[in-house]
């Protein structure tokens, strides 16, 4: 156990070959990042900018889903709350967003953990149907308070003229919004990782009753990564809502975001650090391609090619990625004892 938990969280140090190499790719995509407002069209910024709002929900709910083993079907209900908090305060309280994100990121740990302490005693697929009829309940009962959150016909955010009470950020401040809120979630991925917490997860994924037997307090360790899940998926729905100024409930509580999260986390490599945002920069690309130069037939290869991903990739990209450095290693080092080199 111990030996797959540090297998999973093994990283290049900087005073290898590797790490430097790793440590120079880093600060210049880094710098990169900082910079590509001043590079890039507007209408791309806003491209890169969902780019980082989806790695930034499959790292959250890589946290639950990835090394806790508990795939969430629900984790939508955190990021429709988070807009639904910032909306409803800016529109009806006249709050400015910054104070609304705090209260929208409280909001989503408050109820990942009233959520989490009678559904995380379930498991498997009841565990996951049970948080997908939670997200679908919240849905419904924001259609049916239209006096607090515009019901069906949505809610919309001052967001220009007298009105407003934070000015508009644009494509260019949100893309900062989400570089920043993605930098955060691998920070806490990273940490989470390399934590005793994070073992904890590990040893409940693998047996769950074995990690009680070892003193683990699993349903706290369980709470616990439900609850930093819901802050971080609630504060990207909160600065979503923001961008989009009107919001629906059909769209916030969607589905689809709920899919795309655990596609982007799965084919990325569930568990690792890294593989949710290697997902979700590949499948967005993917369907922004496939969307441009295959519009009539997007949705039928995009759904083939998550297909075949997750045939010929079981294990995730970054995860194969490693296990074949590791083979061409491994023959590489019985080629020398052979004396073939």
């Amino acid at each position: 156990m111990a030996e797959s938990a540090a297998r999973s969280t093994r990283i290049p140090q900087p005073s290898s070959p590797a790490g430097w190499i790793l440590v120079g790719l880093g600060a210049a995509g880094f710098a990169y990042l900082l910079y590509a407002p001043v590079l890039l069209l507007e209408s791309f910024l806003r491209t890169l900018g969902g780019v980082f709002m989806f790695a930034t929900l499959a790292l959250a709910w890589n946290i639950i889903g990835g090394f806790a083993g508990y795939a969430s079907f629900g984790n939508v209900v955190f990021f429709g709350l988070g807009g639904y908090t910032v909306a409803t305060l800016m529109a009806k309280a006249g709050w400015t967003f910054w104070p609304a994100l705090v209260v929208a990121g409280a909001v989503g740990v408050l109820f990942a953990v009233l959520m989490g302490l009678p559904i995380l005693r379930l498991r498997g697929h009841y565990f996951a149907i049970a948080t997908l009829s939670v997200a679908e309940g919240m849905r419904e009962i924001v259609v049916n308070m239209p006096s607090l959150t515009g019901g069906g016909a949505g809610i919309t955010i001052p967001a220009v003229g007298l009105e407003a009470t934070t000015s508009y950020p644009g494509n260019t401040g949100f893309y900062y919004f989400f570089l920043i809120l993605l930098l955060v979630a691998l920070a806490v991925t990273w940490r989470v990782s390399r934590s005793r917490f994070g073992y904890s997860l590990r040893a409940i994924h693998q047996d769950e009753d074995s990690a009680a037997a070892l003193g683990i307090n699993t349903t706290r360790a369980k709470v616990a990564a439900f609850a930093l899940s819901g802050l971080l998926t609630a504060l990207t729905g909160a600065i979503y809502a923001f961008q989009q100024v009107t919001i629906y409930p059909n769209r916030l509580f969607s589905i689809e975001f709920t899919v795309l999260m655990v596609v982007m986390a799965v084919i990325g490599g569930t568990g690792t650090i890294f593989g949710p945002v290697v997902g979700a920069v590949g499948l967005q690309f993917l369907s922004e391609y496939l969307r441009q130069n295959y519009l009539e037939l997007h949705t039928v290869l995009f759904g083939a090619i998550i297909i075949l991903a997750v045939i010929f990739l079981p294990n995730g990209i970054v995860e194969s990625a490693r296990e074949l450095r590791s083979t061409k290693r491994i023959r590489f080092l019985d080629n020398v004892k052979a004396n073939r080199l």
